[in-house]
């Protein structure tokens, strides 16, 4: 399972890639989550305390492994270097372990521009290109709002393309923009969750107005989520009730591309 989770920023994507990858670990299966959001959250979500964040260095960040591994020095723009770099030692190598589930930053170059051709960018794609295409782990990538790093050929290996939206105009929009986006680069498999849902009156809207994505359930807005970013914890430890409605979110996802799988 490949997973790729996407929205507006303070959505609550962050919190279900985390939950999903805890859910995942604990029911056995190896697991790599990828922060692939420049903000960079996900590991305090899993938990990881905050001393260790400042050690874990993001991917864009290693300007060394990135030159020898491509052939330029990042921040060059065009030139010539590889294409193809070498990148299946990453997770083993640069990876944080937190029960049973590795952790990669992938970090945004200081120097290199959204989407251009230098060797970090590309060295990003090639190792999201390999999570997604080569591994038997289950990834899951907690993205920005986009598809930046995702290129038409990874796009056919994704299983699931989960944009999460909250009550709100902007969130509904961005949604929308991010659907286009994905469908550009031949993603198929869309789908969307609800979060900080505080009723019924705010799942139907969110329902009502995203079209085009199969709606996986919804996750009450919670106390409880707030207390943990605060505290730097992770919900999966604390907030009972959310990981019981992301549990119901898991099982629908399976039981979709489960259903799309057979049908194909």
């Amino acid at each position: 399972m490949k997973i790729a989770i996407t929205g507006k920023g303070g959505v609550g994507k962050t919190t279900l890639s985390a939950v999903l990858s805890y859910l995942y670990a604990e029911s056995g299966k190896r697991v790599i989550a990828v922060d692939a959001d420049p903000d960079a959250n996900l590991g305090t979500a899993l938990g990881i305390n905050r001393d260790d964040i400042h050690k874990i260095r993001p991917i864009a960040e290693m300007a060394d492994l990135i030159a020898e591994r491509t052939g330029a020095k990042p921040g060059s723009m065009g030139g010539v270097f590889k294409l193809n770099p070498r990148v299946d030692d990453i997770p083993e190598e640069f990876g944080y372990r937190i029960n049973d589930i590795t952790m990669l930053i992938m970090g945004k170059s200081k120097e290199a521009a959204s989407g251009c051709y230098c060797p970090e960018n590309v060295f990003l794609r090639r190792l999201l290109s390999h999570l997604i295409v080569n591994r038997d782990e289950i990834v899951i990538v907690d993205m920005e709002a986009g598809v930046e790093h995702l290129t038409r050929g990874t796009s056919a290996s994704v299983d699931a393309f989960i944009v999460v939206v909250e009550p709100g105009q902007r969130s509904i929009q961005t949604a929308q923009t991010v659907k286009r986006m994905a469908e550009g680069i031949g993603i198929k498999k869309l789908f969307f969750v609800a979060n900080k849902v505080r009723g019924d009156r705010d799942a139907d809207f969110i329902q009502n107005a995203v079209q085009g994505m199969s709606y996986l359930g919804s996750i009450a807005f919670s106390d409880c989520i707030m207390e943990a970013d605060v505290q730097g914890t992770s919900p999966f430890r604390r907030c009972t009730e959310t990981v019981k409605e992301i549990k119901t979110v898991m099982g629908e996802l399976e039981r979709s591309i489960g259903a799309t799988n057979a049908a194909n």
